[in-house]
C-alpha cells in the first residue's frame, strides 16, 4: 500500500511544502499553512504543469502582433490602461472597501454596452436588484448590459456559452468558487484555479475581463501573490473613501506603461474623470506657515502638490517623526540633514509631514519642498503660494536636478506660479522667475 502524500499550502502566498511550518519562509506569515486533500493537490499539480510541446523560435522569426484597443468610455481609465481596453486581457483591480471599484466598473460596463457590445456583470456580493438601484443612479441602464448574481463558476461558464459577450466583470474574485474544488470560497486553491480558468476564457473567447479583488489590512490584494502574476494588468485604487478625489494607479500592464495614473471624482452619479486637476491638490488662497508647493511627475502628467509640515515642541523623551504620503525613512534623513548642515535643533521637536489630496510621493523631487515646509513651520513664517520648490536633496547637502523639469515648470506656469527654487535654470523659457539653490544652505538665504 502506497504511503499517502501530505502537502501543506500557505494561505497568504500559496507556497507548498511537504511538512507544516509555523512561519512561511516566503511571505513571513504565521499559522498560515493548511493541509490539502488529494483533490486539492491535483489542482496544485495541474496549475504548476507546463506544456512540453512548445518549441523555441528565433525572435527574428516572430511576427509582431498589433494590439487593438477600444475605449472604456472613461478617459482616465483609458489613460491608466495605456490607451484603452485590450480584448482578451485579464485585469485585476483592488482597493479599500467603499473606494469605488464596483461603482467605476458598473459605470464602465454601461458605457461599453451603450456602444452595442454585450457586457456581463457577475456579482457574488449583491443581488441583481441592488445592482439595478446603483445602475439607476449611475445612468448605466443599457439593453446590452446583463447582470448575473452568482457565485458558482460553472454557472458563469454556462452563461458565457449561452451568449457572446465582449466584456466581463467579476465582483469579486474572492466570492466565486468552483464545485469541482473541495475548498471554501476565497481560499488560495479556489482563487488560483478560478483565475486560471478566467485567463483561459479571456484568451480563447477574446473577452476583456475585469476582476475585483479584496485587499488585506496591509493594503495588498488578498489571496496568493500568484494572482497578480497571472493577470495582464493590476490596478490599485488609492485614497480615502471619505475624500472626493480618488486615484487609480497601474502597477502592472503587459500592454502599456505602468507609470500613468487616473484621477477620479466621486459624485452623486458615481466616479467620473476629474477635470482641472492641476489646482485640486493645493489651496492657493491662504498662506500659512508650514506649507510649501512642489511639482511631481505621475507618468507623463505633472501635478502640483502641497506639502504641509508641523513642528511642535516635544514633551516626551522620544520625539515623534510621522509622515503621511511621504516616506518616513527619507523624512528622518532630511531632518538629520537639517540639524547637521543648517544647525536647526529639531531633536526636541515633534515633526509631522502631510501631502494633501491623498497622493503618495514616490519620487525625490519633493525633498526641497519638505525642507522648506519644515523650516517654515519651525520659524513660523508663511511661504507664498506662488512659489514652488523642486529638487532632490542628497546626504551631503547638495540639491540635484530631477527629470521632466521643463514639463513641471510649464504646469506651474499654467497655475499662475511666479517663482521656482531649482538647482539650475531650465532649458525652456517661461514666465516663472527661477532661483538657483544647488545646496541646502542656500535655502536659508532665500528666507
Amino acid at each position: 500500500m502506497s504511503k499517502k502524500k501530505i502537502l501543506f499550502e500557505c494561505q497568504h502566498c500559496g507556497l507548498t511544502t511537504p511538512r507544516w511550518m509555523g512561519k512561511c519562509t516566503n511571505c513571513g506569515a504565521w499559522d498560515s499553512f493548511v493541509e490539502l486533500n488529494e483533490q486539492q493537490q491535483e489542482v496544485v499539480k495541474h496549475a504548476k504543469s507546463t506544456s512540453s510541446s512548445a518549441k523555441a523560435i528565433s525572435i527574428n522569426d516572430i511576427e509582431e502582433e498589433e494590439i487593438f484597443r477600444f475605449s472604456s468610455g472613461n478617459p482616465e481609465l483609458d489613460t491608466v490602461l495605456g490607451g484603452g481596453v485590450v480584448p482578451g486581457s485579464l485585469t485585476l483591480i483592488g482597493g479599500s472597501p467603499g473606494v469605488g471599484k464596483s461603482t467605476l466598473l458598473l459605470k464602465v460596463g454601461g458605457d461599453i454596452a451603450s456602444s452595442g457590445q454585450n457586457v456581463l456583470y457577475v456579482s457574488g456580493e449583491e443581488s441583481s436588484s441592488q445592482i439595478k438601484l446603483r445602475a439607476n443612479r449611475l445612468r448605466a441602464n443599457q439593453s446590452s448590459l446583463y447582470l448575473l448574481s452568482e457565485i458558482r463558476l460553472e454557472q458563469v461558464l454556462v452563461e458565457l456559452e449561452h451568449r457572446a459577450y465582449d466584456f466581463l466583470i467579476i465582483d469579486s474574485i474572492q466570492t466565486l468558487y468552483s464545485e469541482n474544488i473541495a475548498s471554501a470560497p476565497g481560499s488560495v486553491t479556489q482563487v488560483r484555479q478560478i483565475t486560471f480558468e478566467l485567463m483561459r476564457i479571456a484568451k480563447d473567447k477574446n473577452i476583456a475581463i475585469f476582476i475585483i479583488g479584496h485587499i488585506t489590512k496591509e493594503g495588498s490584494i488578498a489571496g496568493p501573490r500568484v494572482l497578480e502574476h497571472m493577470v495582464d494588468t493590476v490596478l490599485y485604487f488609492e485614497g480615502d473613501s471619505s475624500q472626493e478625489l480618488r486615484i487609480l494607479r497601474g502597477f502592472k500592464n503587459r500592454f502599456g506603461p505602468t507609470s500613468e495614473i487616473g484621477v477620479f471624482e466621486m459624485r452623486s452619479d458615481g466616479l467620473v474623470s476629474a477635470t482641472d486637476i492641476g489646482s485640486r491638490f493645493f489651496n492657493r488662497d491662504s498662506e500659512q506657515a508650514g506649507s510649501a508647493l512642489t511639482v511631481i511627475m505621475e507618468g507623463s502628467r505633472p501635478i502640483i502638490l502641497e506639502v504641509q509640515a508641523l513642528v511642535s515642541e516635544s514633551h516626551t523623551a522620544n520625539s515623534k517623526r510621522q509622515a503621511t504620503g511621504f516616506d518616513n525613512n527619507r523624512l528622518n534623513m532630511l531632518l538629520a540633514l537639517l540639524e547637521r548642515k543648517l544647525e536647526i535643533p529639531l531633536s526636541g521637536y515633534d515633526v509631522f509631514i502631510n501631502v494633501t489630496g491623498g497622493i503618495k510621493i514616490s519620487e525625490t523631487s519633493a525633498d526641497l519642498a519638505v525642507l522648506a515646509a519644515i523650516i517654515s513651520s519651525f520659524r513660523n513664517r508663511a511661504i507664498s503660494k506662488k512659489t514652488i520648490f523642486i529638487g532632490e536633496v542628497t546626504l551631503v547637502g547638495d540639491v540635484r536636478e530631477v527629470y521632466g523639469m521643463d514639463a513641471r515648470l510649464k504646469e506651474a506656469n499654467m497655475q499662475n506660479i511666479t517663482k521656482a527654487l531649482v538647482c539650475k535654470k531650465p532649458l525652456e523659457k517661461t514666465n516663472i522667475k527661477t532661483f538657483i539653490v544647488d545646496e541646502v544652505t542656500k535655502l536659508l538665504e532665500w528666507y
